[in-house]
């Protein structure tokens, strides 16, 4: 599809929902992209970008920021406590944060460090045991800890359960963020992104059909 399609696509779906239109911001996820595919899109003048793995993110941007000027960075994939620091000097943006645990450490190196990363608390809404995220009993309690904590907490993110209709997960997403005053709504890819802005989806973040189909390393 490409980018000009994708944007135009979301663009159609703010209209067709009654909303401003540029109220959704597009995370092109490059994980497990060739860099010159990355390298096209940044030459096109996008400039907000989620990768899933710390590592390969240390791998791939520090070069292309460097190269690229105004790149927002979102981390979208699970964030184990050691590789906060490292998270925190790469990252514009954590949108995975589901523990409490996770959360006092955010808060202890980004003061150490001097960064306000924004936050976005991750929500199981399927309660699926083998899925990231906080169960949905513990949602509200997390999010008085992250602003107890002082963190710059934009909203939730969600990835609906594979088998069910994510419309349903969006809207209970959005539900709960409006029962805690959040405004941020991460949730919509390349399947269903259109379905996740009409629900109020603040970002989406979508990469095959930005990108083209993964290409994993051999070996």
């Amino acid at each position: 599809m490409g980018l000009d399609q994708i944007t135009s696509d979301i663009a159609a779906a703010e209209r067709n929902a009654g909303r401003e239109e540029g109220s959704t911001q597009l995370i092109a996820v490059s994980k497990v992209q060739p860099l010159e595919r990355v390298e096209a899109v940044l030459k096109a003048g996008h400039r907000v970008f989620g990768e899933n793995r710390v590592q390969e993110a240390q791998g791939k941007w520090p070069a292309l920021k460097e190269a690229f000027g105004g790149v927002e960075l979102h981390l979208i994939g699970p964030l184990q406590s050691n590789k906060v620091r490292a998270a925190l000097e790469l990252f514009d943006a954590i949108h995975t944060v589901d523990s409490e645990k996770l959360a006092r450490r955010i808060a202890m190196i980004s003061g150490e460090i001097g960064v306000t990363p924004k936050i976005f608390v991750q929500v199981n809404t399927g309660d699926e045991p083998q899925k990231a995220g906080v169960a949905l009993a513990e949602v509200d309690t997390l999010v008085a800890t992250c602003r107890e904590l002082g963190l710059n907490l934009q909203g939730l993110m969600c990835i609906p359960p594979v088998d069910e209709e994510p419309s349903l997960h969006f809207a209970l997403l959005a539900k709960i963020a409006k029962r805690n005053g959040l405004a941020g709504l991460s949730m919509g890819m390349s399947s269903d992104f259109e379905r996740a802005v009409a629900l109020g989806a603040t970002h989406v973040r979508v990469g095959s059909a930005i990108f083209g189909d993964r290409v994993r390393p051999a070996g």
